[in-house]
């Protein structure tokens, strides 16, 4: 679990986006946005997506919050393996209890680097399947944009404001040297019902609490009064749904044992 995005033509984080381009009416004027089957299809490959460190509280209740990579990056951990995603069914809905965080909720959208003008250019991803010329909501009105780009832009500035936050947040904890390496471990039980040899599924970076309890009383305070203390509290009880992905992994696969045992 060490791949978190990918890059395309774009600075900046694309995971999602097969061909994000600046949005513009000359080249998306006669676009628009139409209802399509399984909305949240482009997220059912992926098991890792980046949370800003607000979304830490509510992403806790359904996935580990990890934070990956040389950049420490928070990321949700939607699935113990590469490819798939056991929050998003086949119909392409996320499970009904399950929080959906930003980075997913702003696509076909995103905001992109440009490096000339020093400014961030609103994008969106032409290969969206929910993007059709001449769709039901459009891009674009009289020339303009329309309400649903308004919206969009405005939760994409809003998430810029979130990024930029976490990126500060992390800088805090690296500051402090409070990251740690952990690893998930799973032990399986033998036949005879007695413990097998445990297995990694996952290591990554985590707040260690032993150095946050070394930390002097001064500088606890100050993550406490700056909101910080409690982000890193979630943080750290998000931990306890790696048990909760190895129990949906395990009834993914008897369920998709079942058919074939039923074939057979």
């Amino acid at each position: 679990m060490t791949d978190t995005t990918s890059t395309a033509g774009l600075s900046g984080n694309v995971l999602f986006y097969g061909k994000p381009e600046p949005l513009s009416v000359e080249a998306h004027g006669a676009l628009g946005v139409d209802p399509v089957e399984k909305p949240y299809g482009f997220a059912a490959t992926t098991n890792l997506v980046p949370v800003t460190v607000t979304e830490f509280a509510p992403a806790a209740l359904s996935y580990p919050v990890i934070f990956v990579g040389d950049a420490r990056m928070p990321v949700a951990v939607m699935a113990l393996r590469g490819g798939e995603n056991l929050f998003v069914s086949d119909a392409g809905e996320f499970r009904p209890e399950a929080y959906i965080p930003a980075y997913v909720r702003r696509y076909p959208f995103v905001f992109a680097n440009d490096e000339v003008q020093k400014r961030l250019i609103l994008c969106v991803d032409r290969d969206a399947p929910f993007i059709k010329d001449g769709g039901a909501t459009p891009l674009f009105i009289d020339g303009k944009p329309s309400p649903y780009v308004e919206q969009a832009m405005e939760f994409c500035n809003n998430f810029e404001l979130e990024r930029q936050r976490t990126d500060a947040f992390v800088k805090l904890l690296t500051d402090l040297d409070l990251f740690d390496t952990r690893e998930a471990v799973f032990t399986p039980r033998n036949p005879d019902g007695t413990a097998a040899a445990p297995q990694k599924i996952a290591e990554y970076f985590a707040v260690s609490e032993d150095k946050l309890k070394a930390l002097p009383a001064e500088k606890l305070a100050e993550l406490r009064d700056n909101g910080a203390l409690g982000q890193i509290y979630a943080h750290l009880v998000s931990l306890l749904g790696w048990d909760r992905l190895i129990a949906m992994a395990f009834q993914k696969a008897a369920a998709a044992a079942q058919p074939a045992a039923g074939n057979a």
